[in-house]
Parts: C-alpha cells; structure tokens; sequence
C-alpha cells in the first residue's frame, strides 16, 4: 500500500514557522514529509532539515519525497521526545524552527494490517507506531488489569463508560483472547447504552484510549515541549499541531509556563524564582482549519494549531 498523507494546514504551518533561508529546523513527526517538503522548498538553496519518525513506511515514503533535496536532510528513526540526543548527535545546537505534527497518518489508518481504525473489524488489535515496538492494542486489553484498562479509557478517551468497558472486556477476554479490531468495538457498542449511541461511532473514543497508551504518546510531552523551547534560537518558531484535546491541553499549559515571567508567591513583595519570559505565543488562541480545507479533507476537523515564538 503505498503511503498517502495530506498535510493538515500546510500553509498555517509554514507562515507559523516564519522560514528562514539556510535554517535549520526539526521535524519530530516527519509522517509522509509533507510538512518537511515545504520547509525545504521554502528555505532553499541552502535550508537544512532533521526530521524523525517511529514508522518505518512512514521513514522510506518520507525519503522518496524529499529525494530532490539530496544532501539538505537527515532523517532518522526515533520518538521526537529523544531530540535532545539526536541533534547532538547531528552536531547541532540550536534551531530555527521545530514541526511537529501529532496526528495519525491517512496511511496509518487506511492500512488494515496496522489495526488504528475501528471501520475495518478483521483488522489486527495492533495500533503500533513502531511496529518493532512491543505492546500491541491487543497486549493492553488481553493482559492489563481492569483498573489499568478503565484509567486509560477515562484519561486518555475521556470516556464516561470506562467501568463498563472495562468489565465487558475482563468478561470478553476470559473466553477468547482479544485479536480483531471487531472483537473490541463489539464489546464497546454492549457496554455504552443504545441512547448514547446516536451521535457518530462509540467505539472512536476507545481506540485512541489505547492507542495512545500503547504509544506512550502523552508521556513526557510537557517537558518535550520546554526543551524543544530551550534549543530554539532568539527569534525562532515552534509549531504544533494537535488532534484532541488532551494533547492541546498540555501544548497550551507549557506554551503559558514558558510565556510567564514570574512563578513566584504573589504574597512575596519582590520576584524571587529568577525565571524570564522565553516566548511570545503568537496564537492566543488556536488556529483551526479554514471550510475549504474541511470540505477537502475531513480529518482536519479536529486539529488545533499552536504557535510560539522564542524571545531569549
């Protein structure tokens, strides 16, 4: 199957990033290179880009792309949280600009074999982004216990039926280990009554749930976040782009930690904590995708644009 992505606000992203000729950014979440190719095109002749991945297809598609810019790019297999050890790897200490882009891809949830969607019910319990990676979908809910299961859909689903999913899978799982995606979206339709099934797919919430335990993906991204900020030049852009709102929610909280001057007591009569204002957020509030976009590509609904600028 070959890769296919459609970069979300490609253009938002770009003007974000205010690009600079012979700027050296990162691309944490390089996916098909969509976002990458432009940085690239926009920041010729002499631009470099680093960019990572966890997905091997995503990897090779990303490297047919961007083959014209031979020599301006590296690309390299690892979680973006680890970009502190692969630009000193690289030899680079500050940036221009950081992309990162936290949505699964078209591909990912259009190839059957890695098991993101609930559409398709053969599909294997997978959802890896490393699928050299070793907690399977199917891992989680064959072997976690009930209270781990029900905190993960309560969290990262926001799903107000945990309890009884999580009952419903102990029950399911005791007669025949899980395997297909259908197995689990049978199990979330029993659990979640009919009335509160009217309003798009109920299994929706329960897939990312544990997609996003699987992958680790909130772990560790507020703190990403301010060291991203600290290997920012003056003047440089980080850009990110979220698709629910747990992630925003910790993009928006670093986003004004790093914005504030002072953390100090306000009882105390003068500052005392020393920290400095490191960013201008230039999106005070998020951007979100104009009605063309929308109207062409439908997975954009839900993303949320966040902009900031660093001003030491």
């Amino acid at each position: 199957m070959k890769f296919s992505h459609v970069p979300v606000m490609l253009e938002e992203c770009m003007l974000g990033l205010n690009l600079k000729d012979g700027g050296i950014y990162f691309d944490g979440t390089v996916g098909g290179g969509g976002h990458s190719y432009e940085i690239l095109k926009r920041t010729s002749p002499n631009g470099k880009l680093i960019a990572t991945d966890l997905d091997d297809d995503a990897l090779l598609a990303a490297d047919t792309k961007l083959k014209e810019f031979h020599g301006r790019y590296t690309l390299i297999k690892s979680d973006y949280k680890n970009f502190a050890s692969v630009l000193d790897g690289e030899e680079v200490d500050l940036l221009d600009g950081v992309m990162l882009d936290f949505g699964v891809s078209s591909y990912q949830l259009d190839n059957v074999d890695r098991g993101f969607t609930y559409m398709v019910p053969g599909a294997p319990l997978d959802m890896r982004m490393d699928r050299n990676g070793s907690i399977t979908a199917a891992d989680i809910l064959n072997e976690y216990s009930k209270e781990e299961i029900v905190k993960i859909l309560k969290i990262y689903g926001e799903e107000k039926f945990a309890s009884a999913i999580g009952t419903e899978i102990v029950k399911a799982r005791q007669k025949k280990p899980f395997e297909i995606c259908g197995e689990f979206v049978e199990v979330i339709e029993k659990s979640i009554p009919k009335k509160f099934q009217q309003n798009g797919p109920v299994a929706r919430k329960s897939f990312q749930a544990i997609r996003i335990a699987g992958n680790g993906e909130l772990s560790g991204l507020y703190e990403c976040v301010l060291g991203f900020v600290n290997r920012l030049k003056k003047g440089g852009r980080i850009v990110i782009l979220t698709f629910h709102s747990l992630e925003d929610r910790i993009v928006k909280q670093a986003f004004k930690y790093l914005e504030t001057e002072c953390i100090c007591d306000k009882s105390l009569p003068v500052c005392v904590c020393g920290k400095n204002r490191e960013i201008e957020i230039i999106t005070k509030k998020p951007i979100t995708a104009s009605v063309k976009e929308l109207a062409l590509n439908s997975r954009s609904k839900c993303a949320k644009l966040r902009i900031a600028e660093k001003v030491i």
